[in-house]
């Protein structure tokens, strides 16, 4: 994406999972909202977007955030919400071992307290080591730590995997981890 459509992305991020109210819509129980409503209301706040914008932004976007439903009039984002909603998403036993990007300033804490989804609705883990260190790189030195998903969810830890690969838990204890640095 060039930097006109991760700008564009990350207004709809913002309003998506974080602050429908700062452009006056409203999301569904499931997090979705009419696609022209939404277009009039980013525009009327200083934000336009065409629908072909938002269409490319959805297709590009390396992380697969954003979902258009089948009839093509409304949006969502797939995960990541600090408001309330529910994904309708169905518990998946998850791969044996999954991974988690972060800064590096954050192992100490993640070492004494594990993963924590702090006001988001789950901790985001990867499927494989290359997507969780573009994810760990966005705020600059990261790691990399390797979740034993198969052993929590032994241990009766739930998980859910969204439609762009992502599998979504509440905690992920340190116990069941190690930095694969």
């Amino acid at each position: 994406m060039d930097n006109t459509d991760v700008r564009r992305s990350k207004r709809l991020s913002l309003v998506l999972r974080h602050r429908p109210e700062s452009v006056g819509v409203e999301l569904d129980p499931h997090g979705w909202v009419d696609l022209p409503s939404l277009l009039d209301a980013l525009a009327a706040h200083g934000s336009p977007m065409t629908r072909d914008d938002v269409d490319r932004v959805v297709r590009c976007n390396d992380k697969q955030r954003f979902e258009i439903d089948a009839t093509l009039d409304r949006i969502r984002a797939r995960q990541g919400h600090t408001v309330e909603v529910d994904l309708d998403l169905t518990p998946s036993e998850p791969p044996a071992v999954l991974f988690h990007g972060t800064p590096r300033a954050n192992i100490e804490s993640i070492m004494t307290s594990g993963l924590d989804r702090r006001r988001r609705h789950h901790v985001h883990l990867s499927p494989d080591r290359e997507t969780a260190e573009r994810v760990g790189a966005r705020r600059g030195d990261f790691v990399v730590f390797r979740v034993d998903a198969a052993k929590m969810h032994v241990d009766g830890h739930i998980f859910w995997r969204t439609d762009n690969n992502v599998w979504l838990t509440d905690t992920v204890p340190s116990a069941y981890f190690a930095p694969d640095f």
